[in-house]
């Protein structure tokens, strides 16, 4: 059909029937022309299709010249656009447009048109006004040439938000649809369509702002006016309720106002002009600030040096300073974003002239705070990755700005945070203080709401960078507008995307009853009297963090393998100086001889699992590599054994005694450390006292990494369940479940060898709490804390240990008083913090649901003032114009109507789902069989999904996980022989 319809077809009649209007004419002139864009495509003749596009001037023309068709314009046969009249009218004193070559672009051609205004005084309309009558927008407002159509803006602008598409890229789009062999080149309209883009989209803006419908005006536009709110935030006299500020104390982080501040140097500029040749549409009214304040501002501070980090070596303050690159006006952008709903802070963008200067980020942090009656709110968290270092001395450099910021206020908390991914990259003490999780009222929020809305923006980078100043800050005013707006129609959706209100409720909800029962395990077995101290410690912590010692922090920090070790080298050189202790040699001390036994050790069992993963028909490389890794082994030992026979002599004797009589593998030789000697022959007591020590700290390591990776493994877990789906994406997570799960077996087996020489030399030395401090360790004590293991499952034949295991409440060897020790607060304290988080996400996210509710009754409301504002002024306007500023403003305010009924209706369940959690705190059985009942439908999902494959993959799941095996749904049984 492609190539039939490159003829005729079957409209093979030489004469016209005027069909092509709807009413058969039968004019009988030649039938030479169709339309490609009509749902008619028979062939009419010229006065035809003219008579039927009087109203259809963009639709696409052809000619058939005898052989094939040949592209033409409705100008050229005689079809005139008349405006200013009905179409189809005549106007006795037409006026032709200059030069008589108007171009319209339009969305899929470019067409040169003839074009008459009306010149009889049948309108009042200058030429712009008629233009834009017929849904065309011009170049220019003197003598215009150029028009584009309303759909091919709207199409553009929608075009460029979603793909990021250039002007440049859509122009060009167009004009090959007009003609893609370059033979009849169309009039380049390139830069008038970047001035008819802007121009639209600023124009668009203001409309929406309704300032179309204030008697002032746009000349009264003020600052940020044309920012798009977030509905769930905090906005006094919008949608906060009477008598918020009354709210006990416990219940004023509902209240809390969560903003970050980040820096993006993907979106540079240019020095490719300036702010006089380009100053752009917008003065501050959306999200960039008011370049001109901002700039005197920037001006008094531009020696300001900036400080350095006092934590990590942070680029964001090492590099403040750092002047851009050749050629740049601009090194990027900052950003004050709504952290808990991703979205845009009105008046919160600035520009970068060097690096993430403080000057910068405090100005429009500032500037966020001083719109929309935040000054009366009392309660901020302000995130930010370089908090630590930023929030320092920053109420000083505040006042320099404005001595009215709400932070200023005696009555005012601020909290400064550091986002979650970016807190690794701070110092101890940081990680800490500016954490997330031990923050009162933070919920589970975690900052990165900046990084990604530039992942959106990112992008733009490559066109934006080439324009004006003025141009690109409207330009990305108007991405950041459409940013927030389609945040907005998120909010009462419920799809994977964590930003949609109620996918935090069900996610608040289904976690809580598994923290909070861990919370009251952990706390049946500890010592009230204990548990009330701690208490008290993390609530005066919480009330008063600049003061008040943390909890968090490790002040007595169990000693590792290395620090043992450099503590024993130090003392060694200590005493070498005094001459109190005597060397085995110009190359090795006691502590030195020591290391490298428990280093043999070491490599001995790294030997013994690589020979239990080869076979006898492994790869011979693989044989080959294991080989030499034993003979280098049995080396090893050998020189071990001539260093050890001059300070312990008993050794050479007792080797020779429990010679073995059959060969052993070499992982199985005994080196004859002080802990395997024990009492059987004598020995300087000191190198047990130095093993003692290194035996200590290698335990302690031990259970370290076994409690990190159990933790990363209920991480992977809940990752694996909830997000991966796919062969491809579970067999990864699998390969590294069944990395962690290699790792914590050797580190049980280096714990259980250290406890075992802990035993032999505590009672060589004396130590009398070896065995309640280094417990036995079994495979059931190895498991999760209660808060995540309720998301695994015991095997079978197990009950279900809701309970901590021993490993999470190690005590110290130091410290003889078991419940006092250290880590075992600071786990508590971590227990409570998330339980405190989840239950502080269900109350914030109600708050935030009513929230929105109450903003779309109130945008509502607006709109229908903002209806009948400009008939009620003293300025004269016709009554068409009244007409459509009624029209857009009921429309809009019922707009709004609707988004609150979506949200209300999605939010329904909302009851239930509290209901639900609450129930399950009370009874854990409910919780532990909607768990059970989340396996059973993820494993149905792979059945179904993936076959047989999907089969094999569930029992190898089973068989990590420790799982009972999850029945398929009803009608899904399997046969004796199994099914497919």
């Amino acid at each position: 059909m492609l190539i039939t319809q490159e003829g005729r077809g079957r409209y093979t009649t030489e004469a016209c029937d005027g069909r092509h209007g709807g009413i058969p004419l039968q004019c009988g002139n030649p039938a030479l022309y169709r339309c490609l864009c009509c749902d008619n495509i028979g062939l009419v003749c010229q006065e035809c299709v003219v008579r039927s596009h009087q109203c259809l001037p963009l639709h696409r023309i052809q000619k058939w010249n005898g052989i094939y068709f040949n592209r033409c314009s409705l100008k050229s046969l005689g079809l005139q656009i008349q405006l200013g009249h009905p179409p189809g009218d005549e106007c006795l004193v037409p006026m032709k447009a200059f030069n008589d070559d108007f171009v319209i672009v339009d969305s899929d051609m470019v067409h040169e048109v003839g074009l008459d205004y009306c010149g009889c005084g049948y309108t009042a309309k200058d030429q712009v006004e008629q233009l834009m009558d017929r849904r065309l927008w011009p170049a220019t407002i003197t003598n215009p040439k150029t028009a584009t159509t309303f759909r091919c803006l709207e199409v553009f602008e929608l075009l460029q938000y979603e793909s990021k598409m250039t002007p440049f890229e859509f122009y060009n789009t167009v004009s090959r649809l007009t003609d893609n062999t370059g033979i009849h080149l169309s009039k380049d309209r390139y830069p008038s369509l970047l001035r008819m883009v802007h121009e639209w989209r600023h124009t668009r803006m203001m409309k929406r702002a309704g300032r179309g419908h204030d008697p002032g005006g746009v000349a009264n536009t003020e600052i940020s006016e044309c920012a798009l709110l977030c509905p769930p935030c905090p906005h006094p006299g919008i949608n906060m309720a009477e008598g918020w500020e009354k709210e006990p104390v416990e219940m004023q982080h509902i209240h809390t106002l969560n903003i970050g501040l980040d820096a993006n140097y993907r979106l540079k500029q240019k020095d490719v002009s300036n702010d006089e040749a380009d100053p752009g549409l917008s003065k501050g009214y959306a999200y960039f600030v008011n370049d001109g304040p901002f700039r005197t501002f920037l001006k008094d501070h531009e020696k300001d040096t900036e400080p350095k980090s006092t934590c990590s070596r942070h680029d964001a303050v090492n590099l403040a300073d750092v002047r851009p690159g050749q050629g740049y006006a601009a090194t990027g952008v900052a950003t004050v974003e709504c952290t808990r709903h991703n979205m845009k802070r009105p008046a919160a963008v600035c520009d970068l002239q060097h690096g993430e200067r403080y000057c910068n980020v405090d100005y429009i942090y500032v500037s966020s705070l001083l719109i929309f009656g935040v000054a009366f709110l009392t309660s901020f968290l302000v995130s930010y990755d370089v908090a630590c270092q930023w929030s320092i001395l920053l109420l000083a450099r505040v006042v320099k700005i404005s001595q009215s910021a709400p932070i200023l206020k005696p009555n005012t908390k601020t909290r400064f945070v550091v986002p979650k991914f970016h807190l690794p990259a701070h110092i101890p003490s940081c990680q800490t203080r500016y954490a997330f999780m031990f923050t009162p009222g933070a919920g589970l929020g975690d900052g990165e709401a900046p990084e990604r809305g530039w992942a959106v923006t990112n992008p733009l980078g490559p066109s934006t960078r080439e324009m004006g100043p003025g141009t690109r800050r409207d330009v990305l005013d108007y991405h950041f507008g459409d940013y927030n707006w389609w945040k907005i129609v998120e909010l009462g959706k419920y799809l994977s995307n964590y930003n949609y209100l109620l996918k935090k409720m069900d996610i608040a909800c289904s976690g809580v009853a598994e923290h909070i029962l861990a919370q009251n395990d952990f706390d049946s077995g500890l010592d009230r009297e204990q548990v009330a101290e701690w208490w008290g410690e993390v609530t005066t912590w919480e009330v008063d963090p600049a003061n008040a010692p943390n909890p968090f922090d490790l002040t007595i920090a169990t000693p590792s393998q290395s620090a043992v070790r450099k503590a024993l080298s130090d003392e060694e050189a200590l005493d070498k100086e005094a001459s109190k202790r005597f060397s085995l040699g110009p190359d090795i001390s006691p502590s030195t001889l020591i290391m490298c036994g428990m280093d043999l050790e070491s490599e001995m069992r790294s030997l013994k699992q690589d020979m239990k993963q080869t076979w006898d028909h492994s790869r011979d490389r693989e044989l080959t590599r294991v080989q030499l890794k034993s003979n280098g082994i049995v080396r090893k030992v050998e020189a071990w054994y001539q260093k050890l026979q001059i300070p312990i002599p008993a050794s050479v004797v007792l080797r020779e005694k429990h010679a073995p009589s059959k060969s052993i593998k070499p992982y199985d030789l005994n080196l004859w450390l002080p802990s395997d000697i024990g009492r059987q022959a004598p020995f300087p007591l000191h190198f047990a006292k130095i093993e003692y020590c290194l035996h200590t700290a290698q335990a302690q390591d031990a259970l370290t990494t076994i409690r990190r990776n159990l933790q990363r493994c209920v991480t992977v877990w809940d990752l694996k369940d909830r997000w991966l789906r796919g062969q491809g994406a579970n067999t990864k997570a699998l390969n590294l479940l069944s990395t962690l799960q290699k790792k914590i077996a050797a580190a049980k087996a280096e714990y259980l060898k250290a406890r075992s020489a802990l035993l032999t030399l505590g009672g060589l030395l004396g130590e009398k709490n070896v065995e309640k401090i280094f417990l036995p360790l079994e495979d059931e004590h190895i498991r999760p804390l209660s808060a995540e293991s309720a998301s695994i499952a015991p095997s079978r034949g197990q009950t279900r240990q809701l309970g901590a295991s021993w490993i999470w409440k190690h005590p110290g060897v130091d410290n003889d008083n078991l419940s006092a020790y250290e880590p075992r607060k600071i786990e508590w304290a971590k227990s409570r913090a998330r339980a405190r988080c989840y239950q502080e996400e269900i109350q914030i996210v109600g708050e935030e649901m009513n929230r929105t509710l109450r903003f779309f009754r109130w945008k509502e409301g607006k709109w229908r003032e903002r209806a009948s504002a400009m008939s009620m002024s003293e300025q004269v306007i016709t009554p068409e114009h009244d007409e459509g500023l009624r029209a857009y403003a009921k429309r809009q305010a019922c707009l709004c109507q609707a988004l609150h009924d979506k949200c209300q209706a999605k939010w329904r369940i909302v009851p239930e789902m509290k209901k639900r959690a609450k129930m399950e705190v009370a009874y854990p059985d409910l919780l532990f069989k909607r768990k059970a009942k989340e396996r059973a439908r993820i494993f149905s999902w792979l059945k179904g999904g993936v076959g047989m494959l999907g089969a094999i993959r569930e029992e190898e799941i089973e068989a990590k996980r420790g799982a009972p095996r999850a029945k398929g749904p009803p009608g899904n049984k399997r046969t004796k022989k199994g099914s497919k």
